[in-house]
C-alpha cells in the first residue's frame, strides 16, 4: 500500500495505472535488435585485449553466476573501445568453480578473495590493483553495447565538472531500467524512467542526477581514492552507489546521466529480488544508515509527495524550450552550430533544455548529438506537434526561445496562451528583411522587394510583442533601436572555440569558401567566385585553387565547373582545409548578420579576404584583422599580399584570432546568456 501511494504522488492515478500495465505486460524475455552475447553456450577459451598502460581499468566483481560472467566478457570483447582498458575480475569465492574457468580468458587480470567479501568489498579490493586513470564498475550480469565505454569518457571529456558517470540500463526485454537515479529527503531512492520505453526522448539526454546504478559506473581513479571509495559502512551491498554520488557531490563534482552509453542489465541476477532475504534485505537497513549519514544535504532534496516530472528536474533552475524550422546540425551551417551552441551553454548554466523541430524530424544521430549537449529532443513520433506538447508541459516552462520569424509567428499566441508565465525570446537569427531587401536591390526584382516588405512587417512585429529579441550583430542592434525603440533587443552573437594557428604561413597554399546552397548569398557567391574572382585569382597565381565546402547540388556543380574550382560537399570537419589553406574568401553581395564562414575561419587563425557587406558588424578593419575585395581584382591583390608578406598574414591571423575570443567567444555568449536568463 505505501509502494502504491508513493506511486501515485510521483505520477498521478493515470501514471499509475500505467506503470502497472508496462510492468506486468506480457512481452518477449529478450528484445532481438539488442543483440546480446547467448548465455547457454560451451565455453572455448577466447581473448579480450588488454593495454599495458590503459585508459580505464574495469572492474567486475564476481559471485557464480558463470554464464553471465562469461556473456559479460564476450560482449566487451565483441565492442572493443577506442580508449584503452584493462579489466580485473574479482571472485568474491565463487561456489561454482568459476575461476578455473576465467583463468583460461586470456587478457584479463582475476583477483580471488580468500572469503566472501560482498560487492563494496570486491569492488574496492579491484580498485585497490587498478592502474588506469579512471575506474569503470560493471556488474557481472550485464552485457556491453558499441561505443558504451567511450561515450561515459566523452561525459568527462565534455563536463569538466563530471565525478561519476552512469549508463542507460536497460532489461534484457528491451524496456528502460534506469535512467539515472533520485533520492527523495527520507533517503528513499528512485530508477528514474523505469520499465518505459528505453527510446523515450526524456530518457535519451545527458542530465545530473542524484547517482547512477553501480551496475555501469565510471569515476577518476585519484576521486575514488579521495571520498575512500565505496563505504564499508553498507557492506555487503545496496545504497553504496547513492551514497558514493553523494560523497563526489560533497566534493565539488556532479554526478551525470549519459544515455549514449547502453548497457543491458539482468537486474536480480547476482542477489535476487527478494527484499527480506539474501543480500537483497540490506536495501532497507542501508537506506536508514544513508538516510543518517546524509541528513543534512537531504534536507533540500524533494518530498515523495512531488510529481515525477518535477522531482527529476528539481536541481535545474528551470524548464526551457526552444523551437526552430529544423533539428540543428553544426556541419550544415551557421545558423546550426550558433544554436547547438547556445542550447549547450543553457544546459551548462543549469536550465532544463528541450528543443522541438517545426518539422518535426530528428535522426537517431542528431537525437544523440543533442543529447550529449544536455537536451531533449521532442520529435516525432514521440512528440505530436507543439499545441499538444505546450497543452501538457506549458504551465512548468520558464522560458521559451522561438527561432526566426516564420517560426515565432505561428507559435507566439500559442506560447502565450498554454505558458503565460514564460519569457518569451524571439530569435531573429538575422533579420531576414534586411537580407531580403539586399537581394531585392542586387537583383532589380520587385517581387523580392514585396517579399523584404513582408518580411520586415513580420519580424517588426514579432520584436514589439515578445520579451526580448536577440541579434547577432551590433549593427543589427542599432537598427533596431531605431525601428522599434520600446522593444529589448540583446546582441547574442555566433558563438565559437578558438582552435588557434595550428601550422605556419610556409605549409599553406588555395583558398577555401564555407557554406551550402541552401542559403541564397552562399550560393551567389559561389557563381560570382566561377565567373569572375577565380579567373582573376588564376592570372596572379595560376596554380590557385578554391576549396568549397558544403551542400551544393549536382546541377550547381556543372554550372560553376571551372579549372581550380574544387567541390568537397559537406564534411564533418573543416579542420584539415582551416589548417591548410592560405585563407579564406567570403566574396557576399547581399545579407544580414554576422557571417560564420569568416568567424569560422578566424578561429583557426586563417586569415579571410571578404567584401565590405561580408564583414558588417563584425568589428573588422581593413588591413588589420582582415582584407577588404569588392571586385574580383581585390581578391586577387589581397591574394599576393598573403602569399609574399608572411608578417602581413601573420598579423591578420593573429588579430583575427583576438577578435574571436572578444567579440565571439564562449565566454562572450555565455554572459549574454546570464544577462538575459537571471
Amino acid at each position: 500500500m505505501q509502494r502504491l501511494r508513493g506511486s501515485i504522488a510521483l505520477r498521478g492515478w493515470r501514471g499509475t495505472f500505467a506503470r502497472v500495465r508496462q510492468e506486468f505486460e506480457a512481452r518477449p524475455v529478450l528484445d532481438e535488435s539488442l543483440d546480446v552475447e547467448p548465455l547457454d553456450v560451451a565455453f572455448a577459451p577466447f581473448a579480450i585485449p588488454r593495454s599495458a598502460n590503459p585508459l580505464v581499468s574495469i572492474v567486475i566483481p564476481v559471485y557464480g553466476k558463470l554464464e553471465y560472467t562469461l556473456a559479460c566478457l564476450r560482449s566487451i570483447a565483441r565492442h572493443v573501445s577506442t580508449a584503452s582498458f584493462e579489466l580485473i575480475v574479482v571472485d568474491d569465492a565463487s561456489p561454482d568453480g568459476s575461476v578455473a574457468t576465467l583463468r583460461k580468458v586470456d587478457g584479463i587480470k582475476v583477483i580471488v578473495n580468500k572469503k566472501n567479501l560482498g560487492f563494496i568489498g570486491s569492488c574496492n579490493a579491484g580498485a585497490a590493483t587498478a592502474v588506469g586513470e579512471y575506474l569503470l564498475f560493471l556488474n557481472n550480469d550485464t552485457q556491453v553495447t558499441a561505443g558504451w565505454l567511450d561515450q561515459l569518457l566523452e561525459c568527462f571529456y565534455d563536463r569538466a565538472d563530471c565525478g561519476i558517470a552512469g549508463s542507460r540500463l536497460v532489461y534484457p526485454d528491451g524496456r528502460l531500467q534506469e535512467a539515472g537515479g533520485l533520492v527523495f529527503n527520507d533517503g528513499t531512492s528512485w530508477n528514474v524512467g523505469r520499465f518505459e520505453s528505453r527510446d523515450t526522448p526524456a530518457f535519451r539526454f545527458r542530465r545530473e542526477v542524484d547517482y547512477v546504478s553501480g551496475a555501469s559506473l565510471m569515476i577518476r581513479c585519484d576521486m575514488f581514492a579521495k571520498v575512500g571509495g565505496f563505504d564499508n559502512r553498507y557492506a555487503p551491498a545496496y545504497y553504496e552507489d547513492t551514497d558514493l554520488g553523494f560523497a563526489v557531490r560533497d566534493a565539488g563534482m556532479r554526478v551525470y546521466y549519459e544515455p549514449n552509453s547502453v548497457v543491458v542489465h539482468y537486474e536480480g541476477i547476482s542477489s535476487g529480488t527478494d527484499i527480506d532475504s539474501g543480500a537483497k534485505r540490506y536495501q532497507a537497513i542501508n537506506q536508514a544508515t544513508f538516510a543518517v549519514k546524509w541528513a543534512s544535504v537531504l534536507k533540500n532534496h524533494p518530498a515523495r509527495t512531488v510529481s515525477a516530472d518535477k522531482a527529476t528536474r528539481w536541481r535545474n533552475r528551470g524548464r526551457i524550450l526552444v523551437v526552430d524550422n529544423i533539428t540543428p546540425e553544426p556541419a550544415r551551417d551557421s545558423g546550426s552550430l550558433r544554436l547547438s551552441a547556445i542550447l549547450k551553454l543553457l544546459g551548462e548554466q543549469g536550465w532544463s533544455c528541450c528543443f522541438l523541430p517545426d518539422d518535426g524530424r530528428a535522426t537517431t544521430n542528431e537525437i544523440a548529438a543533442l543529447g550529449a549537449l544536455g537536451v531533449e529532443v521532442l520529435s516525432r513520433p514521440f512528440v505530436t506537434g507543439l499545441a499538444s506538447w505546450l497543452a501538457e508541459n506549458g504551465s512548468e516552462l520558464h522560458a521559451v526561445m522561438l527561432c526566426r520569424h516564420n517560426v515565432a509567428g505561428q507559435y507566439i499566441e500559442l506560447v502565450r496562451r498554454h505558458a503565460p508565465q514564460a519569457i518569451v525570446l524571439f530569435d531573429t537569427v538575422d533579420l531576414h528583411f534586411v537580407r531580403e531587401q539586399r537581394a531585392a536591390e542586387l537583383n532589380g526584382s520587385a517581387s523580392m522587394a514585396r517579399q523584404a516588405q513582408a518580411s520586415r512587417q513580420s519580424e517588426l512585429s514579432l520584436i514589439e510583442r515578445c520579451d526580448v529579441s536577440l541579434v547577432v550583430s551590433a549593427d543589427e542592434r542599432e537598427l533596431l533601436k531605431d525601428l522599434v525603440p520600446q522593444a529589448r533587443v540583446e546582441l547574442l552573437s555566433n558563438i565559437h572555440e578558438i582552435h588557434g594557428q595550428r601550422r605556419p604561413h610556409s605549409e599553406r597554399r588555395d583558398l577555401v569558401f564555407i557554406g551550402g546552397h541552401g542559403h541564397p548569398p552562399n550560393v551567389d557567391a559561389m557563381r560570382w567566385i566561377a565567373s569572375d574572382i577565380l579567373p582573376s585569382l588564376r592570372q596572379v597565381s595560376p596554380d590557385t585553387q578554391v576549396h568549397i565546402l558544403g551542400d551544393v547540388p549536382d546541377n550547381l556543380r556543372a554550372e560553376l565547373s571551372v579549372p581550380g574550382l574544387i567541390f568537397h560537399g559537406r564534411v564533418a570537419d573543416l579542420a584539415p582545409w582551416l589548417d591548410g589553406c592560405i585563407a579564406s574568401l567570403a566574396p557576399l553581395r547581399f545579407g544580414a548578420g554576422v557571417k560564420g564562414k569568416i568567424n569560422m575561419s578566424m578561429s583557426y587563425g586563417m586569415p579571410v579576404i571578404a567584401t565590405t557587406m561580408a564583414v558588417e558588424g563584425m568589428h573588422l578593419t581593413d588591413g588589420d584583422d582582415v582584407l577588404i575585395a569588392d571586385e574580383p581584382e581585390a581578391f586577387a591583390q589581397a591574394l599576393l599580399r598573403l602569399q609574399n608578406d608572411p608578417s602581413v598574414w601573420q598579423r591578420i591571423s593573429e588579430r583575427g584570432i583576438e577578435n574571436i575570443r572578444k567579440h565571439f567567444s564562449v565566454e562572450a555568449a555565455a554572459a549574454a546568456l546570464r544577462r538575459i536568463l537571471p
